[in-house]
């Protein structure tokens, strides 16, 4: 006697507000999850970022044209690496922490030590025929987005299969907003000018869900590694969604980040 297959689950999607935490330092300009979802860190307008949980180290870039490594138990600059001709868009570590990417305006992108006392690139990587507005690691793949194009975005998928990209069109200007794929690469996730995030069906390409955020630009977004669990950045504040509401804290809780 056989007996049916079991439906395939339904993938959740992150629908129920949290919290909302006020960040105090100025507009929420990029939010994050770190590698395994255990703290976030924000990027504020005032020149700051913020961690909600302890990590080693973090690193940064800024229009000055320098990245900076961070020490995050003493809040000290570690390293302040020179290197990039113009504005640096975009940073990040490598799977291991061990190389910093940054990607500049200038066209290339650089590869630093963490763990060397040397201020110069071990890597510049200089095939971009225009400026670099964002970037990706996967393993040994290196995945740019340039300003021209223009695209806003890029990532991987979790398989490191597929790539993930967004780029402005003709009613979208000034704005570099996020996209990202959810923890099983089943949806994919936008920011948006109107308020909302979008989320489509990556299979069948269909919107899915149309998330109320707010009523000015959601700016960034993060999806957990492995979780249910969104972070939109909106103006000062960063909420956290999720699939179900929590019972402990109530849903829209309102917190405020210490400085």
């Amino acid at each position: 006697m056989s007996f049916p297959q079991p439906k395939p689950q339904v993938p959740q999607l992150p629908r129920h507000l949290l919290r909302t935490i006020q960040c105090n330092q100025g507009a929420v300009r990029a939010v994050r999850f770190n590698a395994d979802g255990n703290y976030l860190l924000s990027c504020g307008s005032d020149k700051s970022l913020k961690l909600s949980y302890d990590n080693s180290q973090l690193c940064s870039c800024s229009s000055d044209k320098t990245v900076i490594l961070w020490d995050v138990a003493t809040g000290q600059v570690a390293r302040k690496l020179r290197g990039h001709a113009g504005k640096v868009n975009c940073v990040q570590f490598n799977e291991e922490a061990t190389v910093i990417l940054s990607g500049s305006i200038d066209g290339t992108v650089r590869c630093w030590d963490t763990r060397s006392r040397r201020f110069e690139p071990i890597q510049v990587l200089d095939e971009a025929r225009d400026g670099i507005s964002s970037l990706k690691v996967s393993q040994h793949e290196l995945l740019t987005g340039s300003v021209h194009s223009p695209i806003t975005c890029v990532c991987f998928s979790q398989d490191g299969q597929c790539t993930l990209t967004s780029s402005l069109d003709s009613t979208m200007k000034g704005y570099k907003l996020d996209c990202c794929l959810s923890s099983k690469d089943t949806h994919v996730l936008s920011c948006s000018e109107d308020g909302h995030v979008y989320c489509w069906d990556l299979v069948e390409g269909s919107l899915t869900l149309k998330l109320p955020v707010g009523k000015a630009v959601v700016q960034s977004l993060s999806f957990h590694p492995t979780e249910t669990r969104l972070l939109t950045a909106m103006e000062g504040r960063v909420q956290v969604w999720g699939a179900e509401p929590e019972e402990t804290e109530g849903e829209g809780e309102e917190e405020e980040e210490k400085a």
